[in-house]
């Protein structure tokens, strides 16, 4: 087997845990109930449906704390909140009316809902998935309120269902650290992206090296902890695919809650949340 073959291999096991943690996840009771039950962020290999990027508890109030309104939280359908997220996109995407929005990894549809608020009649929102149950989710979410104009696609986001140019935002939620392939992610959002269109996530950054037991325990890759890359990395990744006015802001309050994420691990001294944009330049 060569070191392509090798590489390939070590992505997909990847790929697929983190597909079974959030579907379990999706089809759960506590997706129903809109309650995530408090072994969630659990990093123990042998149960990875029970890891998850997010904080024990109710999920409203784990929104709150992530930067999300009372306001906003009522606004969007019954269980499409599943708690799950390390900030809040909608505060640095500046959506406007009309606007083509994509939310990568967009689960229950929670932040899509939102945007769709903000792009109103005349916009459009597409939300891009690789897990067939949080697809099933979003898909039934719309039906509660009828939603013309938001789509979910089955997909994954290094290999967007997308064509070029076709969106002005792409907002995320604590999804990109989840990928084993960071450099295609960014690549895949330049493609798709309008010229002078604008990315705008909230992600988990790493604040020093992880420990070779982090590095090799699937759960605490599933619960947005060992996949973190750096600022200094993530930043040279988005210019190598082409962006511009680049800014990555580490969100020092947030380990309050990451120190929950695992019981394995102090999580809070290796990750830190982020506010990342960047701009496609008009010039494409």
């Amino acid at each position: 087997m060569d070191v392509d073959d090798i590489v390939s291999e070590t992505e997909n096991k990847i790929k697929n845990d983190v597909r079974q943690t959030y579907g379990k996840i999706a089809s759960s009771d506590r997706a129903n109930l809109n309650i995530l039950n408090s072994s969630c962020c659990s990093t123990d290999n042998s149960s990875l449906e029970s890891s998850c990027c997010g904080t024990s508890g109710n999920s409203n109030d784990i929104s709150k704390q992530l930067g999300y309104s009372q306001d906003e939280l009522s606004s969007v359908p019954k269980g499409s909140n599943l708690g799950l997220g390390c900030g809040n996109p909608q505060a640095i995407a500046s959506i406007n009316e009309g606007e083509t929005v994509l939310d990568l990894g967009s689960g229950a549809g929670f932040d899509a809902f939102l945007a769709l608020d903000k792009v109103g009649n005349s916009g459009k929102v597409i939300g891009v998935d690789m897990t067939p149950e949080m697809i099933n989710k979003a898909n039934e979410n719309i039906k509660k309120r009828n939603f013309t104009n938001v789509e979910f696609k089955l997909g994954e986001i290094e290999n967007l269902p997308l064509d070029d140019n076709a969106v002005d935002v792409i907002i995320s939620n604590c999804v990109i650290n989840l990928s084993p392939n960071k450099s295609k992610v960014f690549d895949e959002a330049f493609r798709v992206l309008k010229n002078g269109g604008r990315l705008a996530v909230s992600d988990i950054v790493s604040k020093q090296q992880m420990t070779d037991e982090m590095k090799q325990d699937s759960g605490a890759y599933c619960a947005c902890i060992s996949g973190a890359s750096s600022v200094s990395e993530i930043e040279n990744m988005l210019k190598k695919s082409g962006f511009e006015d680049v800014k990555i802001e580490p969100k020092s309050d947030s380990s309050d809650f990451i120190k929950n994420w695992s019981d394995k691990f102090a999580s809070e001294n290796y990750v830190v949340s982020a506010s990342i944009t960047a701009l496609k330049s008009t010039k494409f």
